[in-house]
């Protein structure tokens, strides 16, 4: 979910190296086809947009085109600084990290949950970790995902459910999602990020903070306590 650009479309690529059999979804079409033009024997494609509230029923219909999924990978996100609070950034950062996430995991997890398990793996983000005071609903929808696939991974083991996930959480990678306006420290290209990614899926790690400068970085924040952390000024600028 989320094939037609980015990171998400550079694992499928690898995924399809390995001669897996791959679904794509995004909303826009015309990327998808230039997958399936590529790989015309491993390629399924369906236009999905997760904040449809169809969506779960377009990507249940997708895997059983396909006749079943072993790996349902997650990596529709958007996200923008917002200093401004602008309302309409805001839900539309919920309604896709949050309702979308939501509402396309749970589809995967129940098709899993019948039909004989499988992998889930999520991009998330190092963003969840703390409130980051520049992009709000961002780093609220993030520390959100943590904690959903955390939540859903106890009650597959309380339902005995053969079900694994991976919640892969990248810092700052050069996709079409950051502007320009800004500087972004620790900054990853989108191969090197992706390369880990798959890395971490293929071992099917838990949580995996993409890469070792970020894991350091997250290992600092988690000890700031709340009274020292209000008063950072985290900038990118």
């Amino acid at each position: 979910m989320g094939a037609s650009s980015g990171m998400g479309r550079e694992v499928a690529l690898m995924l399809l190296a390995e001669g897996w059999q791959v679904g794509v979804a995004a909303r826009r079409a015309e990327a998808l086809d230039e997958l399936r033009a590529q790989f015309p024997q491993q390629v399924t494609t369906a236009v999905i947009d997760v904040t449809d509230c169809h969506a779960d029923d377009l990507l249940t219909a997708l895997i059983e085109r396909m006749g079943g999924i072993d790996l349902y990978f997650h990596a529709s996100g958007i996200g923008k600084q917002n200093p401004a609070v602008d309302a309409d950034i805001e839900l539309r950062t919920v309604a896709t990290n949050a309702m979308g996430f939501t509402r396309l995991i749970d589809a995967a997890f129940r098709y899993m949950a019948e039909h004989g398990g499988g992998h889930i793996a999520a991009i998330t983000s190092v963003a969840g970790t703390k409130g980051l005071g520049i992009a709000p609903s961002y780093s609220a929808t993030k520390a959100f995902q943590n904690t959903y696939l955390q939540a859903l991974e106890q009650l597959a083991n309380m339902r005995h459910l053969p079900i694994r996930f991976t919640d892969i959480r990248p810092g700052f990678v050069a996709t079409a999602l950051l502007d320009d306006e800004h500087h972004y420290p620790m900054l990853m290209s989108v191969d090197h990020a992706s390369k880990r990614i798959f890395k971490a899926v293929k071992r099917k790690k838990h949580i995996a903070i993409i890469d070792w400068r970020y894991r350091l970085l997250i290992a600092a924040w988690r000890r700031l306590p709340r009274a020292l952390w209000r008063h950072l000024p985290i900038k990118t600028r």
